[in-house]
């Protein structure tokens, strides 16, 4: 985890309405995304969890979906993205989604009673978004085998939720006085 460890620690930390966002390629596409980054991140999540018998990576659009695609490059597991807009298939299920600084839909497809599902995401701060997707994975009958994330961060003044599964994190971060702090 070299390149993401180097990376986060030198990743620059903006606040905007109140919340101090670490911009990096995991989490915002910027700075550049390089190949060998995705290439590590990936081999992580596989590290992290055991593909055997996972019939679907699930991702969560935007952040989630390089990633995906990254680990079903590395796998051969195909990938399906939870949307921010409706497509009106029969099997749809509409995801509320609420995190700790946004609202809003999102839309699952292609994830069938009896799959065996793997939720791959960029980051873990609030929950709101693993607790909805997760949930609705649920509610379609399938199964959840995992749920991997590059960055767990830390919220000041923000409790995670409970949730019903384990999340799983490649590193651990936090933002200290404008600067990011690797945990683990």
């Amino acid at each position: 985890m070299e390149n993401l460890l180097r990376s986060l620690r030198d990743a620059p930390v903006i606040r905007r309405d109140g919340y101090e966002y670490v911009v990096h390629p995991v989490t915002d596409g910027i700075p550049l995304v390089e190949p060998a980054l995705l290439r590590e991140i990936a081999r992580g999540i596989e590290s992290a969890t055991d593909l055997d018998g996972v019939d679907k990576i699930v991702a969560p659009e935007a952040m989630g979906i390089h990633h995906a695609t990254a680990l079903s490059l590395e796998s051969d597991v195909p990938f399906v993205v939870v949307r921010k807009r409706p497509y009106g298939f029969d099997d749809e299920v509409p995801i509320h989604q609420t995190t700790g600084y946004a609202e809003g839909e999102l839309y699952l497809n292609n994830v069938r009673e009896g799959d065996r599902v793997l939720v791959v995401d960029d980051v873990f701060a609030t929950g709101g978004t693993l607790k909805a997707v997760c949930g609705a994975i649920l509610d379609a009958g399938a199964e959840l085998a995992d749920v991997v994330v590059v960055v767990r961060r830390a919220v000041a003044g923000v409790d995670a939720p409970e949730l019903p599964f384990e999340v799983k994190s490649l590193v651990e971060i936090d933002v200290v006085d404008g600067e990011v702090v690797v945990r683990s």
